[in-house]
């Protein structure tokens, strides 16, 4: 009995003995004279025990099975034996039960499941430190979350891979691929998938990497801008994307809690379609996470509408997302780079160009390009003539095999001779310092004054 009714048992005895009154009991009780009545009843009746609720100690209606219960504790130790479910949590677990398997039970319910038969271990809540809590952006394209994560995404079964991921503040969406490489050009052309699907985006906010701030040249520096800027960095400035960078991991939580969702799912789901490489993990990521991910955690936006904009009709976006480097053209109309030369159309050569300085532009599917004053001059290779070794002829000296030990002596001593020599021209030299004069001159005897 719990307290509760204790409690009400004793009012009911004062009601019995006729100490107060059943209104006043109801009064006191928080209930209705009728329901008072009734209890009174039921304590006539069965006695103390009526006062208990009819159910306790009953098996729920909607207990699960227990073979239900049987079947999925046994699943889930066939599946952690044979290595697929080993690192499965309760949660990741429940899902898998009820679409595999048509085994629908709540995450806790599996918990306490596997913690009765010694498949899971609990464990105690971390308490994090606590950061301030930002709102969420209102709109659908305000702010977009961008970032990199590195991590063993395929388990050892083919090469190192990289998650480049952008994610919307304000509904969670999710856009994300694969790459070999955490490098510029794979960054740009991440932010041309996402330019192309969506638009341009009010502003996107990343961490403080070589790849979104570079550091500043010194200010006598001819290359050096007012404001200078990384390759992404001035692609997003000639898309009027606002750059904001984050002061600390946490500041961006919302893209690195989708990695840490990443590298718990996304990392089982591949293994389990035994991906290799980047064209078998993306094609996963593609048509079976990222549509998961968007239709589970996407939200709806406080405020209604789309926050991005369509490119313009002049924007040129292989020239905007392309790596860009100053250059001096030559007198023969070339300009050298990264070991390659590369010269002018002769259609293209233009008077002053001799000698200017310009804009390289390498574009991410590899043609070479060079802005000079309000023009864009395409370049082509120049193809490295093949040096043409000339054979010396070989002198009968240097055809004999070897020398023998009397020349080898010779030599030698013709060497030491030599030396001897200059260093007698040099003793007799007039202007030599005293401290080397006192040291080659002869000791003088002893007992001379």
């Amino acid at each position: 009995m719990s307290a509760r009714e204790r409690d009400r048992l004793k009012v009911l005895h004062e009601v019995r003995q006729r100490h107060i009154t059943q209104a006043q009991a109801g009064a006191e009780l928080g209930m209705s004279v009728r329901w008072v009545r009734k209890l009174l009843v039921r304590l006539r009746t069965w006695g103390d025990g009526g006062l208990r609720h009819g159910l306790r100690g009953r098996r729920s209606n909607r207990k699960t099975p227990e073979a239900a219960k049987r079947r999925a504790v046994e699943l889930y130790r066939q599946k952690k034996q044979a290595k697929l479910w080993h690192d499965y949590g309760p949660t990741l677990a429940a899902e898998e039960l009820a679409e595999q398997h048509g085994i629908a039970i709540s995450r806790e319910t599996l918990r306490q499941w596997l913690i009765e038969a010694k498949l899971w271990k609990p464990h105690r809540a971390r308490v994090e430190q606590a950061h301030v809590w930002r709102a969420r952006r209102a709109r659908y394209g305000e702010l977009v979350q961008w970032d990199t994560s590195e991590h063993n995404w395929l388990e050892g079964r083919g090469e190192k891979l990289y998650l480049i991921a952008m994610i919307d503040d304000a509904t969670s969406r999710l856009t994300a691929r694969f790459v070999r490489h955490d490098s510029t050009e794979e960054n740009l052309r991440q932010l041309r998938s996402y330019v192309e699907q969506h638009g341009r985006p009010v502003s996107v906010y990343t961490d403080k990497a070589s790849l979104f701030q570079i550091t500043p040249r010194a200010v006598h520096h001819r290359d050096a801008p007012e404001e200078q800027l990384t390759q992404i960095g001035r692609a997003l400035k000639e898309l009027n994307i606002e750059w904001i960078a984050a002061h600390s991991p946490q500041a961006k939580g919302r893209i690195e809690r989708a990695f840490q969702t990443a590298q718990d799912r996304l990392v089982k789901g591949l293994r389990q379609v035994g991906a290799h490489d980047v064209q078998t993990a993306n094609a996963y990521l593609q048509q079976v996470y990222v549509p998961l991910w968007n239709r589970r955690f996407r939200r709806e936006p406080q405020l209604a509408g789309d926050a991005h904009r369509a490119l313009a009709p002049t924007t040129n976006l292989d020239s905007v997302l392309s790596i860009r480097e100053s250059r001096t053209v030559g007198q023969d109309h070339t300009v050298r780079w990264h070991g390659t030369i590369y010269r002018v159309e002769r259609k293209q050569i233009k008077a002053a160009m001799r000698g200017a300085r310009v804009q390289l532009e390498r574009r991410l599917d590899g043609s070479t390009w060079m802005h000079w004053r309000n023009h864009v001059v395409t370049l082509e290779l120049c193809q490295a003539t093949p040096a043409v070794r000339v054979q010396r002829p070989v002198s009968q000296r240097q055809a004999t095999q070897g020398r023998s030990a009397q020349e080898k002596a010779r030599a030698k001593q013709r060497i030491l001779d030599a030396r001897r020599r200059c260093q007698e021209s040099y003793v007799r030299l007039p202007n030599r310092p005293l401290w080397q004069a006192m040291r080659d001159s002869p000791p003088r005897a002893e007992g001379l004054a």
